[in-house]
């Protein structure tokens, strides 16, 4: 092959492979990017830590048992006919620390209206829990004791502090991952729109 056929070979490849380059980058500017995946309304992923999620439709709320710090039992359904505040919650969660003392404002606050269940997830159950609540001054909201992290497995939660709201049917009419000031004018009202949909019946047993 000749100096020139092979100097018209060259530049003929360095042509075709510029026109290559040139179509693949029109290619990639025309073409689309790429989609993020779609995330349904209403879902955890939604709902920043410590704004409250409402759940529609409302759905039942698990079965569930949990002991009293005194001895015995209780299960959720035992409070059926009331409004309920369901916090699961851990002496070690600092967060879960920092919202007790607005939950219990929040129940002093209203009264009879709701009932706020704060139940710990702490493994060594009153062995940690009761020198713990010894260091706060909490007057309204009762404790209660979830050793075996069952109310985890049926709520389903990701981390603690997580907590339900809960119609007097039981069904779980919203959540909110994280704490929050549950004594805030904000959380306040929005409670009070949810207290207001109580039909009258429920109303009268949530006073009994």
């Amino acid at each position: 092959m000749t100096a020139k056929v092979l100097r018209s070979t060259l530049i003929l490849a360095l042509v075709l492979s510029t026109a290559s380059l040139a179509l693949l980058l029109v290619s990639l500017w025309r073409s689309e990017p790429a989609k993020p995946p779609a995330v349904a309304l209403g879902t955890p992923q939604d709902a920043a830590l410590g704004e409250f999620t409402p759940l529609d439709p409302p759905r039942p709320a698990p079965a569930l048992a949990f002991a009293e710090r005194g001895g015995g039992t209780r299960e959720l359904a035992d409070f059926r006919g009331h409004w309920l505040l369901v916090n699961l919650w851990a002496t070690w969660c600092a967060p879960c620390v920092r919202e007790m003392p607005s939950l219990d404002r929040l129940q002093a606050a209203l009264g009879d209206r709701i009932r706020v269940l704060a139940i710990s997830e702490d493994r060594k159950g009153p062995e940690v829990v009761d020198p713990f609540l010894g260091s706060l001054d909490l007057k309204a909201m009762t404790i209660y004791l979830d050793p075996a992290a069952h109310a985890q497995q049926a709520f389903g939660i990701r981390g603690l502090p997580t907590s339900f709201l809960i119609d007097p049917e039981g069904a779980l009419r919203g959540k909110l991952e994280g704490a929050a000031e549950w004594d805030s004018s904000k959380m306040l009202a929005l409670i009070e729109q949810y207290l207001a949909q109580a039909p009258a019946e429920n109303k009268a047993a949530a006073t009994r």
